[in-house]
């Protein structure tokens, strides 16, 4: 199983989900919505769990500040999330800071050599393409739960960009639509727990094996060669050897 975008410091008792994800051999991304957060959550690494640094578009305005911080730990982490841009109503009053953010991190990273990139672009899919062509050594960019229109779609296809998806987006017929037209070796499975909810209840990295069989029913494979694949996808973006 992979859950490629999984906020692991924030559930209820972190450590016990990655005791299980360690003992049921889960490849976790465990990213951060602020740089404050990034050193807890390391200290819940496992021989399969990587940690991502980040600052959430949601909380760019509060903790913009941190934006040296991240510039201090970006040296220590491949990987580089959550970032992005939220266009919806509650949050484009912090429109600005969220560019100032975003714009920052993208340029810190393409100063670095490029990082594997989780990104959100909830409302704001084109906007964040628009970010990633004016820095295109930033990384390899990951499209977290990406809800834009098609012409988007083929926008990130064309710019390189890889997905990961999850139970929710699979449950509707709109995100199957979209994964349907992803192509298959940029695709990861991701929970987005604890905030996805599955079944009225917070989405786990376990969720995932759902998430496959799922993700197999929109490829017409049969689940073992969709595991296959996504293992191969995992190690193509990443190195790590799904096993």
């Amino acid at each position: 199983m992979i859950d490629f975008h999984c906020h692991l410091d924030l559930f209820p008792d972190p450590a016990s989900v990655a005791d299980r994800c360690h003992k049921e051999g889960i490849y976790v991304l465990s990213v951060t919505t602020t740089p404050m957060a990034w050193e807890g959550t390391k200290k819940l690494e496992r021989p399969r769990i990587r940690t991502a640094l980040g600052l959430h578009p949601q909380l760019a305005h509060e903790r913009k500040s941190e934006l040296a911080l991240f510039d201090r730990l970006l040296p220590r982490t491949r990987y580089v999330g959550e970032i992005g841009l939220d266009g919806a109503p509650e949050f484009k009053p912090h429109w600005n800071d969220q560019l100032l953010v975003f714009r920052h991190v993208l340029q810190a990273c393409s100063n670095a050599g490029g990082r594997i990139l989780s990104i959100h672009s909830r409302r704001a899919a084109s906007q964040v393409l628009d970010e990633l062509a004016a820095h295109p050594a930033a990384g390899t960019p990951v499209l977290h739960w990406f809800s834009g229109n098609v012409r988007d779609l083929t926008r990130a296809i064309e710019r390189g960009c890889w997905f990961s998806v999850g139970l929710p987006m699979l449950k509707t017929g709109k995100g199957r639509s979209l994964i349907a037209r992803m192509p298959p070796e940029r695709v990861l499975t991701e929970s987005d727990g604890p905030f996805a909810q599955v079944e009225e209840r917070a989405a786990m990295p376990w969720d995932t094996l759902e998430a496959t069989k799922e993700l197999a029913a929109v490829w017409q494979t049969d689940e073992r060669e969709t595991r296959t694949r996504l293992a191969g996808n995992l190690k193509s973006l990443t190195g790590a050897d799904e096993k």
